[in-house]
């Protein structure tokens, strides 16, 4: 008789594995915040840089897209587009390497790339 029971045994530990990860997973609706993971100044540079040109379907909550700046849909950002993010107009004449008063998505990663390469030499 204790055979028998080996196989239900068995089958309700691996029922139990394999619901153990949806057990774990986030609520995407939850009200609770999360510190951002530390990563090296490489790593953040690259996401920076395609977060600028990237399209997100679903943004984080309280995450600005490209898209959702450039109103007019033009590729690029006028002044009047960036006071939307108040990060980016402080230093939208910084980021505006050609002075013709927007700012491309490749000027924008460019200077994300500086900006990131001068923190990544203040720290050594």
């Amino acid at each position: 008789m204790k055979n028998a029971r080996k196989p239900l045994t068995a089958m309700i530990a691996l029922g139990v594995a394999l619901a153990m990860p949806m057990a774990f997973a986030q609520d995407p609706t939850s009200s609770t915040t999360q510190a951002p993971p530390t990563t090296d100044a490489a790593t953040t540079t690259q996401d920076y840089a395609q977060d600028a040109t990237a399209e997100a379907p679903q943004a984080q909550q309280g995450q600005v897209t490209w898209a959702d700046l450039d109103t007019d849909g033009d590729g690029k950002l006028s002044q009047a587009e960036a006071a939307g993010l108040e990060g980016l107009a402080q230093v939208f004449s910084e980021v505006d390497a050609d002075g013709d008063g927007f700012i491309t998505p490749e000027e924008y990663r460019d200077f994300v790339n500086r900006q990131a390469a001068g923190a990544g030499a203040a720290e050594e």
